[in-house]
């Protein structure tokens, strides 16, 4: 039996009221605040936010995330503003395609939510140097977030273009626009002693300069407990209603700008997980304790294309959300959060104007019991009697994902081109030691070539044949190959935690000239921590062991160097860039370095598109020229699994037939083993005992008055197809015992014979069912094999579009 948890449950009293969703775009919004909440046009509201990220989907998925947003009970959108993609080069600015910020912040505003700005500079964010730009690092005697004064200038100038846009673009909400609230810096305590009295300096320089440049609406700094006046400090992480020591002022609300929903992954990571139960406990938990915002992060995280992800983060981003790498909604928690939106909508006006008191009803049940309006003290409400909604009780259906391999999208005829390995007389830029990689790169490829070259005598060299000298490489990160003499030695690779590594393997070496060739490679630039325009990677210190003399330090040698590697250069993942080269069909041939290119049609249907790199070890993706981002399957987590095995490949990107696909193949693959794939949640569940409540959408505030929709209010389970599609197939169904997961359920000891036929009567060809859970119509008359338990309804189904004779 599962051990009892703590339960959360909102008890409905006799005065509620629901909350209007929407607002007018274009009229001019005054937005204060107190203690309690934001106030928008003297109106008190519960905010309910989610992180979308305009860089990580393309404009075309824009509105069918915000559209499920919105439905999901949301009435803000944040995201953060990317310095380093908008100003990639000093003084050049870039705010077009995935990068149209003003598009997506309008088109937020056109689904009638509002917006929640964060303009950085600095943003984390698993994002290549938290968002600053690779040049910023190069500006002489700067120091990042702190009292420097050429850190401040181009802070200063990039944040006033930022909020000259939005101001030309009347965005902001006193303007009519949807921004209502904007963020400066981000998590700076996490580092603020690092730089001591600059630190705090440096804070109240930004909280001046964002309030300076804009007052129209409230200004925030999350994990910022010395926040100036003027500013609202904000918590960040999971158990907020825990953990928050509250607003460091009288007059500011409590608000959650990160509330996340799992977490980040980074290649060699096992799977993150936070269950919808727990999410939904924390916040009814946070807004019981005076909490008026709660922002999900991520609500949709999607992907990291082309080399955007900080150090080791995958290419996915917080697949685990509510809407997840796709845009497809993750069940149970998309829907079960909706639920808890729309149960604290009926509860606004106590949770606004009453105060809460947390009383335990038993042991292993909490309840938010609303006691006194703050207008009228005197006023109690003790019949807290109806639960429309449990966070521990999950009404709401779940899913599972499926990845089909496509029927049209047949990858046709492999070509390969490999990579030729250079010494150091073809690399063009010398210098005694080997350059620091970060710097050498300027964040303009992953890949940078080193070699040098020695001549050994006979006599340097073991003279038994089983004894070969051993290649020392000491690297501050993240990654390399190694050659001699042209044949491939070896990968080594540090990881997110350790960067740095030690890569070492035997050589075979000759008498007279060898050499020794390196490929280092970035895995992202890093994004948090103090002092980040400090850090360094690639080789430091080679040596070669074994030598008849003892140890050879190489380190000084002269080393030969290019940035990128040539196929890289000549843009060969662009159907013009790959005439540049001759490419040879496939001949099994898995050797390093090596580019791939094939064609295939665009799949069947609409669903989302990935591909399946399983075969692969590491390297990057393109399709027709766009970068889908880095793969890497060879590093497994401790379960033996890659972190990430599909990798999306957005809609947008395709052409209805012969799109260009190459690989770029880093350490060894087998390319004809790579998999284009539809993704689809069509797998659609629902498990719900007898004692789960009723679903929320139970019940109505109308005309001041607390009533049912529905009669009788039932308990069941509500199944709903995604886009259009009909329920086609029962593929499980149990009442009694079952147990497991959607996608994965079996039967107990006890079941009921007709389930599945009851389920199939109420479901099949209808886009959405509801089976009540009844005894009398789920159990055959006088067969109740197992009358003395709690019995649970389990049913599987599986959605498809109508069937079509023509089809």
């Amino acid at each position: 039996m599962a051990k009892p948890s703590t339960v959360l449950f909102l008890a409905l009293i006799s005065l509620l009221v629901a909350l209007a969703v929407g607002h007018d775009k274009k009229k001019p919004l005054v937005v204060t605040y107190d203690a309690r909440s934001l106030i928008i046009n003297g109106s008190r509201e519960l905010l309910f936010s989610g992180s979308i990220h305009y860089p990580r989907s393309p404009p075309e998925m824009w509105p069918d995330i915000l559209k499920k947003a919105k439905e999901g009970g949301l009435n803000v959108i944040q995201t953060y503003i990317f310095w380093n993609i908008h100003e990639p080069v000093q003084g050049q600015f870039n705010f077009e395609g995935n990068y149209d910020v003003v598009k997506f912040i309008k088109l937020i505003g056109e689904h009638g939510l509002w917006v929640t700005l964060r303009v950085g500079p600095y943003i984390e964010a698993e994002w290549n140097m938290g968002g600053f730009p690779y040049w910023l690092r190069e500006v002489p005697n700067i120091t990042f977030r702190s009292y420097n004064g050429p850190f401040m200038y181009h802070m200063k100038q990039y944040t006033e273009i930022v909020i000259k846009m939005m101001k030309k673009e009347k965005l902001f909400a006193d303007q009519g626009g949807p921004i209502i609230m904007a963020q400066i810096e981000n998590e700076y305590n996490n580092v603020q002693l690092a730089y001591k009295e600059r630190g705090a300096n440096y804070v109240k320089w930004a909280a001046d300069m964002a309030v300076g440049l804009y007052n129209g609406v409230p200004w925030i700094m999350c994990k910022q407990k010395d926040a100036p006046d003027a500013i609202i400090n904000t918590c960040n992480g999971r158990q907020c209603g825990d953990t928050f020591s509250g607003p460091n002022g009288a007059n500011k609300p409590s608000l959650w700008t990160e509330n996340w929903t799992a977490q980040y992954r980074v290649f060699g990571d096992p799977p993150s997980q936070r269950s919808a139960e727990d999410i939904a406990f924390a916040v009814a938990r946070f807004f019981a304790r005076n909490g008026s915002l709660n922002n999900y992060y991520m609500y949709h995280g999607g992907t990291n294309f082309g080399r955007t992800s900080s150090s080791f983060v995958t290419t996915r981003y917080y697949d685990e959300a509510p809407l997840d790498e796709f845009g497809l909604k993750r069940d149970p928690k998309w829907a079960h959060l909706r639920d808890l939106h729309r149960a604290l909508r009926l509860c606004r006006k106590p949770l606004l104007w009453g105060t809460p008191r947390i009383e335990k009803v038993n042991q292993n049940l909490e309840g938010m019991w609303i006691i006194t309006y703050r207008r009228n003290p005197s006023a109690f409400f003790p019949d807290c009697k109806t639960v429309v909604y449990n966070t521990q009780r999950v009404v709401a259906q779940h899913n599972s994902r499926n990845f089909h391999p496509s029927k049209n999208a047949k990858i046709v005829k492999w070509e390969m081109f490999q990579e030729s390995i250079p010494t150091m007389n073809d690399l063009q830029v010398k210098s005694k030691i080997p350059l620091e990689l970060y710097s050498f790169t300027k964040d303009t490829s992953d890949y940078a070539w080193y070699s040098t070259s020695i001549t050994f005598d006979r006599r340097d060299l073991p003279m038994r044949p089983d004894i070969l000298p051993v290649l020392q490489i000491a690297s501050l990160g993240h990654a390399l190959l190694t050659f001699v003499n042209g044949e491939y030695i070896g990968f080594g690779h540090g990881n997110n935690i350790e960067k740095s590594f030690l890569f070492q393997k035997p050589v075979s070496l000759k008498p007279g000239d060898n050499h020794i060739s390196m490929l280092a490679m970035t895995v992202g630039f890093p994004n948090s921590g103090a002092y980040m325009e400090r850090r360094f990677a690639g080789p430091r210190g080679i040596t070669i062991q074994g030598l008849m003399d003892g140890t050879l330090d190489i380190t000084l040698n002269n080393w030969g160097q290019q940035v990128g590697v040539a196929g890289e250069n000549m843009e060969l993942y662009t159907e013009e860039g790959s005439r540049k080269v001759s490419w040879t069909s496939f001949n099994g041939n898995k050797g390093p370095i090596t580019w791939y290119k094939a064609y295939f049609n665009a799949p069947e249907g609409n669903d989302p598109v990935a591909i399946k790199m399983t075969s692969m070890a590491k390297g990057m993706v393109w399709v027709n020229g766009k970068s889908i981002g880095r793969y890497w399957v060879s590093f497994l987590s401790p379960l033996e699994q890659p972190t990430q095995s599909e990798y999306h490949i957005p809609r947008a990107f395709l052409k209805p037939k012969n799109n260009f696909l190459v690989v770029f193949e880093e350490t060894g693959g087998n390319p004809e083993q790579i998999e284009i794939l539809t993704v689809n949640r069509d797998t659609i569940c629902s498990a719900i005992s007898e004692d789960h409540p009723s679903h929320v959408r139970s019940w109505e505030r109308k005309d001041n008055q607390f009533r049912a929709v529905v009669n009788p209010v039932k308990t069941g389970a509500h199944l709903t197809c995604p886009d259009n599609k009909v329920i086609t197939v029962v593929e499980f169904a149990s009442f009694g015992d079952p147990d497991g997961a959607c996608g994965s359920f079996y039967l107990g000891k006890c079941d009921s014979p007709i389930a599945r036929k009851v389920a199939e009567q109420h479901c099949l060809g209808k886009k959405e069912c509801l089976i009540p859970v009844e005894r009398g119509s789920l159990d055959e008359a006088g067969k109740d094999s197992c009358p003395d338990i709690l019995k649970t309804l389990a049913v599987q189904v599986r959605c498809s579009h109508p069937f079509r004779k023509n089809n």
